[in-house]
């Protein structure tokens, strides 16, 4: 295990840490998603941003994580990548 890894799993055992990780890891999964599925059907971040009614730098943004997206943007995206948005709740 490398130092970052190490160190994550440490940090982890802090509460605090531990929950704002797990808020971060979602919206790095829907990210990752969005990337993987633009890239997966060949278009561009200027493409999807047409097809979503937005700008190539909101998607930009996005795509680095630096910009929250909304429910109602990420419909758009998804729309414009021609998927479906499915939101489970599980208990824990």
């Amino acid at each position: 295990m490398d130092d970052l890894n190490r160190h994550i799993e440490d940090s982890l055992k802090e509460p605090a840490f531990a929950e704002a990780w797990a808020e971060s890891e979602l919206a790095h999964e829907i990210t990752r998603q969005i990337i993987a599925l633009r890239l997966q059907r060949g278009l561009t971040q200027q493409e999807v941003a047409s097809r979503a009614g937005t700008t190539q730098s909101v998607i930009a943004r996005i795509e680095n994580g630096e910009q929250n997206i909304s429910i109602k943007t990420l419909n758009k995206i998804a729309h414009a990548l021609k998927a479906n948005v499915r939101i489970d709740l599980l208990p824990r």
